[in-house]
């Protein structure tokens, strides 16, 4: 499958939303089945200039484009944190395996490496979530620790991993 990653717009609501309600992704994170389009618009128009954003996406027949995967990377803002940041990604449950999640790891590593030069990148996983970890050990995060029943999903009290990626620029 061809795609492409690039910013995220506002016109990408709908399908960001469409993404956030399948079961398989909001198992996963910490979106609603009630998800309104409205509130991802909201979303959108209230990121500030700590917030990257970007979108996987292909390019259907007939020339519009689909929303396949979300990435985001927030800088912190307090300035004896700056060099920190935290990361989260959701991909389409019909694209796994397809080099999506790759592709959008990439992306935010790129960011945070050489455009915001973050020592830390950080971000937290449901415990029960292989397939995500391994990613994220595959771009050289590792367990810190664990909060337990920290989320609520499937009925379920979840607990979720920390994890992080140190990165030296000496």
């Amino acid at each position: 499958m061809k795609f492409s990653i690039r910013p995220i717009r506002l016109s990408d609501a709908e399908g960001i939303a469409a993404l956030r309600s399948q079961p398989e992704i909001a198992e996963y994170t910490l979106s609603l089945p009630s998800t309104r389009i409205e509130r991802t618009e909201e979303f959108i128009k209230g990121l500030d200039a700590n917030s990257h954003i970007f979108v996987a996406v292909t390019t259907l027949p007939g020339g519009s484009e689909k929303v396949i995967g979300m990435a985001g990377l927030t800088a912190e803002k307090n300035p004896r944190m700056r060099h920190c940041g935290g990361i989260g990604i959701m991909v389409d449950k019909d694209c796994w395996g397809m080099g999506v999640g790759s592709a959008l790891m990439e992306k935010l590593l790129d960011m945070a490496d050489n455009w915001l030069m973050l020592v830390r990148v950080e971000l937290t996983v449901y415990s029960d979530n292989e397939r995500a970890i391994h990613l994220y050990e595959k771009y050289g995060f590792v367990k810190e620790g664990m909060k337990r029943k920290a989320a609520i999903s499937c009925g379920q009290y979840k607990d979720e991993i920390i994890m992080a990626r140190i990165k030296d620029f000496d």
